[in-house]
């Protein structure tokens, strides 16, 4: 059974939090938006120039109903590799996460148990509450898009564009009027057995935002504001880094032990 500490530690540390208010995105059907190329690009242009991000991560507020703090050392690279450790005090990392393409493994080293072979956006779903494989996982840190399609870009007042992204809606803004347009949000609606939820984007420099607040429609499910520092950009990968060395001794562990013992902190 695998040991409760490192979800306690990452998932369910009780403190108290205050948080973020949502921003209130404008509704209604709008009308077309005949320069959402140009917002687009004036947004995105930074973002899209990268090809690496790493980061310390300092995430807070809640999964699963529980409060979250926890330090984070991320790597993201194009086309789609990632890694996620979860650093502790002192010791062993939490947890270990890396993934290629639709391949991602997890190492918990302070239990010796490791999951091999899954679904990136499943197993960062199980540990932390967010679906995001390692394309989306780089679209959220960055706050970019993936693929829009701004022939069907809708204008909701001067400052507002809202352009289709694959399954998922980006939310332009320029505020005041004469500032450059940003990307402030991403909508994800809801899918088979998942909740919608949006990604926030504040405190921008360089084009690339420094602050990001995830959360679902039914903030329960999880809420946390991701503040990134140390960031360091387009610094050569190498593949080594989305590779984790796992010992002889781990043990197997499943995606549903992973989600049941997330399931079992909230019920205690």
């Amino acid at each position: 059974m695998i040991r409760r500490a490192f979800i306690v530690a990452v998932a369910t540390a009780c403190f108290t939090s205050c948080a973020p208010a949502l921003l209130k995105l404008p509704a209604g059907p709008g009308g077309p938006a005949a320069d959402a190329r140009d917002a687009l690009i004036e947004a995105t242009t930074a973002c899209q120039k990268i090809t690496t991000l790493s980061a310390e991560i300092a995430a807070s507020g809640s999964a699963g109903g529980r409060g979250l703090r926890a330090r984070l050392l991320t790597g993201v690279a194009r086309p789609a590799s990632a890694r996620i450790e979860a650093v502790a005090p002192f010791g062993a990392p939490l947890f270990i996460f890396v993934a290629r393409a639709n391949d991602a493994t997890l190492l918990l080293p302070r239990d010796d148990r490791v999951l091999q072979h899954g679904r990136p956006d499943e197993v960062l779903e199980a540990v932390a509450g967010v679906p995001l494989d390692p394309i989306e996982l780089r679209s959220t840190l960055t706050g970019c898009a993936i693929a829009p399609d701004v022939e069907g870009a809708r204008q909701l007042g001067d400052d507002w564009r809202v352009i289709s992204d694959g399954p998922t809606h980006i939310y332009l803004r320029r505020d005041p009027h004469a500032a450059p347009w940003r990307l402030v949000a991403t909508v994800h609606p809801s899918t088979a057995g998942r909740a919608e939820w949006r990604a926030e984007y504040r405190d921008f420099q360089d084009g690339v935002p420094r602050t990001i607040h995830l959360a679902a429609l039914d903030r329960q499910q999880f809420d946390l504001k991701l503040a990134l520092s140390q960031v360091d950009i387009n610094t050569p990968l190498g593949q080594e880094v989305f590779t984790v060395q796992i010992p002889r001794s781990a043990e197997p562990i499943t995606l549903d032990e992973l989600k049941d013992a997330r399931a079992g902190v909230r019920k205690n």
